[in-house]
């Protein structure tokens, strides 16, 4: 009667300040270089932020500089049309 049960791991959006689950979130990775990239399969190495797939907690975390402030650099353009396209 040992079951073990695997707890599901959560993670706090950058938007929204919200716990959700791991796998609904995208993450956003700074790597030892200082370049930001999206880490679509949350394995990468390097500092990470997560947010929500949705435009409201993008918009709020840009406008509050969320994601910047987690990461410790600027937002590229680059980064941002990435972000965009996938939480579309």
């Amino acid at each position: 009667m040992n079951e073990k049960i695997k707890k599901t791991p959560m993670r706090m959006c950058v938007g929204c300040r919200q716990m959700h689950e791991k796998k609904t979130l995208v993450r956003i990775v700074r790597d030892a270089d200082g370049a930001l990239h999206m880490d679509l399969k949350g394995k990468a190495s390097g500092r990470g932020a997560y947010i929500c797939k949705n435009t409201e907690c993008l918009g709020r975390a840009l406008k509050t500089k969320a994601i910047e402030r987690a990461l410790g650099v600027a937002l590229t353009d680059e980064v941002f049309k990435n972000l965009a396209e996938e939480i579309k």
